[in-house]
């Protein structure tokens, strides 16, 4: 029987959407452990191939830093780079632990993030209450597939067992948003905990409160 709402599974982005993340603490902490100018590593940062590689499980933490080493010209040894790359994390977006928990009484939860598996065994551990509602975790570097590609999307809904169409994904990054809508998906596009429960309210009925 099908569900009264217009999708049968929320799936949500982490980063960005349910744990807030800043990149200048990742370079701040790198620019102090090697002695080199935030600003300098920041200007030498990009999403490469390297980066994308790393996301999709395709080289492990090592060979990714040893790219960095080269990219951004600083010479750190790996539990640096390691201590660096994890300061990403700042901690869970202000009021989304309280919509998730009203969100799950609609439609079950899921959560597609491109990640790695050293983010991944950060967040894991120091986040693990606040991943509990979901009850499933489709990770990048295991699926081998990142966003915005729609047949990572098309995996993921595969592996929920729910057609795309039935499937309302929420992300900060336009170019994710286009991508699951470009696979089926209902898709919005958020960046705060007041921009969820507006989509949630407006767009798909479901009742949450700040």
């Amino acid at each position: 029987m099908q569900s009264p709402l217009p999708v049968d599974a929320l799936l949500f982005d982490l980063g960005g959407v349910v744990l807030e993340i800043d990149f200048g603490r990742v370079f701040s902490a790198w620019a102090s452990f090697s002695g080199a100018c935030a600003d300098s590593i920041a200007a030498r940062f990009r999403v490469d191939a390297p980066y994308e590689a790393h996301e999709r499980g395709e080289i492990d933490a090592a060979r990714y830093f040893a790219s960095l080493r080269r990219s951004l010209g600083i010479d750190l040894p790996d539990e640096d780079f390691a201590a660096g790359w994890n300061a990403l994390f700042v901690g869970e977006v202000p009021g989304v632990r309280s919509l998730l928990r009203q969100a799950a009484q609609a439609a079950p939860l899921y959560a597609f993030s491109n990640t790695n598996q050293a983010h991944a065994q950060y967040w894991m551990r120091e986040y693990h209450e606040i991943v509990r509602p979901f009850r499933g975790l489709f990770l990048s570097s295991d699926l081998r597939l990142r966003k915005p590609a729609p047949a990572a999307f098309h995996a993921v809904a595969g592996r929920i067992g729910v057609a795309p169409q039935r499937i309302a994904f929420f992300d900060d990054l336009a170019e994710n948003v286009e991508g699951a809508r470009a696979a089926g998906l209902k898709a919005f596009q958020v960046r705060s905990a007041r921009e969820i429960a507006l989509a949630l309210r407006n767009e798909l009925g479901i009742d949450c409160h700040l």
